[in-house]
């Protein structure tokens, strides 16, 4: 008997797992929250990750708008890769259809969503696993997080959505729900006087490599992300706040750094080679952010933040109605044996940790932590099944199957046992909170900055309608300008702050030409310089004297920036100051007659840039015929 070793605790022994609601049914949940995602939030959705992608898919002649980040390899090509994909695929299943048919453009328009819609239930669905690792697969308080999770308004309005924290989010779930928590239990012992401790990895190295794996991507994608797993890492190593506070054996530790060499190498590997076919050179993205960072200081120039905005705003707006659960639960997870009580504080810590470190940038947004909304929901997803239902002590804590009665779900093949229930109670304040959280992502959903998205349909319309034959040409050659492709000087010209809209993404054709204003970073001045402190871009210099700026640079007659162009495209506090720049001698020049309003789309109740104040428009200038030839 002195030989034997103590089992690994019971919480950790595999269960057959059958979550409450299959992946296919959150994959259609989340198919309609892309479809009816109408609203535009930040231009990193598509700047960041469809630009790029579509010039993978379509070529250099497509007309895509590269960033400065890209031209300073501060990007992963990683990310963009992912889109490419989907958007060839998409234009091969589109080459069913005609070219010239509005539904080629259509299909294309909307595969990004499509495969974000899929990465987004990949996040929810692993959130219940990683709950399910913690409570038990037939817990009501598993069912409890991924509910909280597929009704977070946040998780609405951004889950669908091709931002890079989109991903790693989904990332960053998976990897921790196959995280080996053995490593964070009680750690067992032989019951031998002076025996090493068990090795707690043994048989869990593929789950451990595979949340190396997809840990390092995301680290990769978004450096910050390392914060997470040097938190996670270092309590497994110290076992800081943790229960049965025992060091892990020597080959644990070994075992650990191996296969974390073994995986960093193999994903870094990886994205090295996809870097040097992207950007035609060596190349590594993250070390290019921290130094690129770290020397210019340019984060600052995106908005700065005080050191609470995580605290007061960020957190707050990450749970909406959760909150009230969140908060003690960060203080003081709920948990029934000490290995839960370890992984909850291995968890508290990790947000503790990585909003505390991010809460020394300057520059700071609720994205930036949304990575930590799986863990908050498994976090507080104890505290909410308690207030909201109660468990009769006859029956074992139950899975929810319906809204008045909660039942476990069986695997095909097995005696259902007897039913277990619980019951709702508190049901006013959980259709409030229902109740709140469908209105925020109606709201979102809908009203809140819907004209970017429309706006764009409209242009694309007039152009498919008046150049059928360029549209023919664009499908034919799959978005590359064709070498004498129709094209008009300028279809579309934007006056408004930079990236207020998305781009070719959204407006497809390659012949369909448009300039908007720019806001490139200072990068040519030096940190804490009179010139970087007076340093103002082409958006800043348009809304500080507007009809100067129209004249004399814009439109100067010695070197015009740009042609006439068919539409302004503007929010309606312009037109006055576009007015007022016609009647000066460069404004005639144009040969504008007059301004004609042919589009005007509702913008939201509020925006927190005053310049996007009141309904998009778009003005027809009159110096075009219908065949794109000036008049």
């Amino acid at each position: 008997m002195a030989g034997h070793r103590r089992a690994p605790s019971t919480s950790f022994k595999a269960k057959p797992r059958l979550s409450p609601v299959p992946l296919r049914d959150i994959f259609i949940i989340r198919l309609v929250n892309a479809w009816y995602l109408a609203t535009f939030f930040q231009p990193d959705e598509f700047f960041q990750a469809l630009e790029p992608a579509w010039r993978l898919a379509f070529g250099a002649n497509s007309g895509a708008w590269m960033t400065w980040e890209w031209h300073y390899q501060l990007r992963s090509s990683l990310h963009p890769l992912l889109f490419s994909g989907a958007y060839m695929a998409a234009d091969r299943l589109s080459a069913i259809f005609p070219p010239g048919n509005a539904i080629r453009s259509a299909i294309v328009i909307a595969a990004p969503r499509i495969l974000q819609a899929f990465i987004a239930a990949l996040g929810d669905w692993y959130t219940w696993h990683l709950a399910a690792n913690v409570y038990g697969s037939d817990s009501n308080v598993s069912f409890f997080a991924l509910f909280m999770q597929l009704l977070n308004p946040w998780q609405w309005y951004c889950s669908t959505r091709t931002f890079s924290n989109s991903l790693e989010t989904t990332l960053t779930v998976m990897a921790l729900s196959y995280w080996p928590w053995q490593l964070v239990g009680v750690a067992p012992y032989s019951i031998k006087e002076n025996s090493n401790p068990f090795n707690v990895l043994r048989g869990k190295l593929w789950r451990l490599r595979a949340s190396l794996c997809l840990a390092a991507f995301a680290v990769v994608l978004r450096p910050t992300n390392v914060l997470i797993w040097l938190t996670i890492v270092f309590i497994a190593l110290t076992r800081i706040t943790l229960q049965g506070n025992s060091p892990l054996s020597f080959s644990s530790v070994l075992v650990l750094f191996r296969e974390a060499i073994l995986c960093g190498s193999l994903v870094v590997g990886l994205s090295i080679a996809a870097d040097r076919l992207y950007f035609g050179f060596w190349t590594f993205p993250p070390y290019n952010w921290l130094n690129f960072n770290i020397s210019k200081s340019l984060a600052v120039f995106y908005g700065r933040n005080p050191w609470h905005y995580y605290l007061l705003q960020g957190i707050p707006l990450l749970c909406t109605t959760s909150l009230p659960f969140v908060l003690p639960a960060l203080i003081k997870p709920s948990s029934k044996t000490t290995d839960q009580a370890n992984i909850l504080r291995t968890l508290s810590c990790t947000v503790f940790s990585t909003v505390a470190a991010l809460s020394l940038i300057s520059h700071k947004e609720v994205r930036f932590i949304y990575p930590l909304l799986p863990a908050l929901s498994v976090l507080a997803a104890p505290r909410a099944a308690a207030f909201f239902t109660t468990v009769p002590k006859t029956s074992p804590p139950p899975s929810i199957s319906s809204a008045a009665q909660i039942s476990a779900p069986q695997p095909s093949g097995t005696k259902s046992p007897t039913v277990r229930r619980a019951r709702l109670r508190n049901k006013p304040l959980l259709l409030t909170a229902l109740g709140v959280n469908v209105i925020l992502a109606g709201y979102l959903s809908f009203l809140h900055q819907p004209a970017p998205l429309t706006v764009l349909s409209f242009l694309r319309k007039q152009y498919e309608r008046i150049h059928p034959s360029a549209v023919h040409a664009a499908h034919a050659t799959h978005y590359a300008s064709p070498p004498n492709g129709t094209q008009e000087d300028l279809f579309a010209l934007f006056l408004m702050p930079c990236h207020s809209t998305p781009w070719r993404s959204h407006l497809v054709y390659p012949g369909l030409s448009a300039y908007a204003l720019t806001c490139e970073p200072p990068l040519h001045t030096q940190p804490n310089t009179p010139e970087r402190d007076l340093y103002r871009d082409e958006a800043d210099r348009f809304y500080d004297n507007p009809v100067p700026f129209l004249r004399h640079e814009l439109f100067a007659l010695e070197n015009p920036v740009v042609p006439v162009p068919r539409y302004i495209v503007g929010f309606e506090g312009v037109e006055p100051w576009l007015r007022e720049f016609l009647d000066t001698p460069e404004g005639k020049g144009l040969g504008i007659s007059q301004l004609t309003p042919v589009w005007a789309g509702f913008n939201g109740f509020f925006n927190e840039d005053g310049r996007r104040a009141g309904y998009m428009m778009v003005w027809d200038t009159g110096v075009y015929g219908e065949s794109g030839i000036k008049a």
